[in-house]
C-alpha cells in the first residue's frame, strides 16, 4: 500500500517538472535560463508552478480509470504539497 502511494506521488512529481518544463519551452519566447531569471525576478513561481502541476490531473484520473486509487492519493498528496508550496511562495 505505501508503495503504491510512493510510486503515485512520484509519478506526480515527474509528471509537474514535465509541466513546469513544456509550459516554460512552449510559452516563453525566451531561452529557458531567461524565462527562469524573468521567473524569479518578477516572483512567479507560485503561478508557474500551479499551471506546472495541470498534468498531475490527467494522471490521477488514469489512475483512477485503472483502479489503482493508492496510485491515485500519491497523486493527490503531491498535488497539495504543490498547492502548500505556492502559498508558502506566494506570501513570502
Amino acid at each position: 500500500m505505501k508503495k503504491e502511494i510512493l510510486i503515485g506521488f512520484l509519478v506526480a512529481v515527474f509528471a509537474t517538472i514535465c509541466g513546469f518544463y513544456l509550459y516554460v519551452e512552449l510559452f516563453s519566447k525566451f531561452s529557458f535560463d531567461e524565462t527562469l531569471k524573468i521567473i524569479k525576478e518578477q516572483n512567479l513561481f507560485g503561478k508557474v508552478l500551479g499551471l506546472a502541476a495541470i498534468p498531475n490531473l490527467f494522471v490521477f484520473f488514469i489512475f483512477l480509470k485503472k483502479k489503482q486509487d493508492y496510485r491515485a492519493r500519491g497523486v493527490l498528496m503531491a498535488t497539495i504539497l504543490t498547492v502548500i508550496i505556492m502559498l508558502i511562495m506566494k506570501f513570502l
